[in-house]
């Protein structure tokens, strides 16, 4: 693999509590996923980072979730199908916006948090989500997991699916990620994390928590925006990328 999209979490503020480094990580990365108010993010932040993409070149998507501002929106939610789909609608709508007064538009749709784990096998709840995507516009490419049934979902419903990689999340011997309240769940150390990447595009796997290797194939590679030390983990990894002559660019 000669090009690789790096992505991240980005917009995650609300009011006075501040989360994240958004602009250094917006000179970093070629795509970001911007909260859209649900799990993260107010109004001000989000115009506000959408406005810093702009400046920075980067392609903005919507990073969707759950409503639960109170839990990050990192708590299982039993919602019904129908309304998940409109939360979903409502979300992109609403940083669609934002990208508009700031000169661009959402060009890709990214699950947050629980919701981004809960489809991977609940069916009914990625196939909410699709629709909601599909009938905002079948254009907007999707951001999940390899093998997840969201993306099973979107490439039967005609959606562009695009695979990704977690550079700072331990991986289940299955491909899943290890939830974040189990020790190795998040990585921490820059050199680390970008072995990992490098390897990934050598050999098209990754250590799984237990020691074995596991396939994974992917378009993009998130870099998680709020963790400690993340402007350093992203410098890090594109450092790695660009030394191994691998061309970092969006997928869109």
């Amino acid at each position: 693999m000669t090009t690789l999209d790096l992505n991240s979490d980005l917009g995650e503020s609300f009011g006075r509590w501040e989360l994240g480094d958004d602009e250094a990580m917006l000179a970093l990365v070629t795509s970001a996923n911007v909260a859209c108010g649900f799990h993260a993010g107010d109004p001000t932040t989000l115009r506000r980072t959408c406005v810093g993409a702009v400046e920075h070149s980067v392609v903005v998507g919507a990073q969707v979730g759950y409503r639960d501002l109170a839990g990050f929106g990192r708590r299982f939610v039993d919602v019904a199908p129908n309304e998940l789909a409109d939360d979903v609608v409502y979300q992109i709508g609403a940083l669609d916006g934002m990208c508009r007064v700031a000169g661009t538009a959402v060009r890709y749709v990214k699950p947050h948090g629980a919701l981004y784990n809960a489809i991977v096998h609940h069916e009914e709840q990625a196939a909410a989500v699709v629709a909601a995507v599909r009938d905002y516009s079948a254009e907007l490419p999707v951001l999940g997991l390899p093998g997840s049934a969201f993306l099973r979902a979107a490439e039967k419903a005609g959606l562009r699916t695009v695979r990704e990689f977690f550079v700072d999340r331990g991986y289940t011997p299955s491909g899943t990620l290890v939830p974040r309240r189990e020790p190795g769940a998040v990585l921490h150390d820059p050199d680390e994390v970008t072995a990992r990447v490098l390897r990934l595009l050598d050999e098209g796997v990754v250590t799984a928590i237990d020691g074995s290797d596991v396939a994974v194939e992917a378009e993009s590679a998130c870099v998680h925006g709020d963790s400690p030390g993340a402007v350093e983990m992203a410098q890090a990894v594109r450092d790695g990328l660009t030394r191994a002559g691998v061309s970092v660019r969006a997928f869109v």
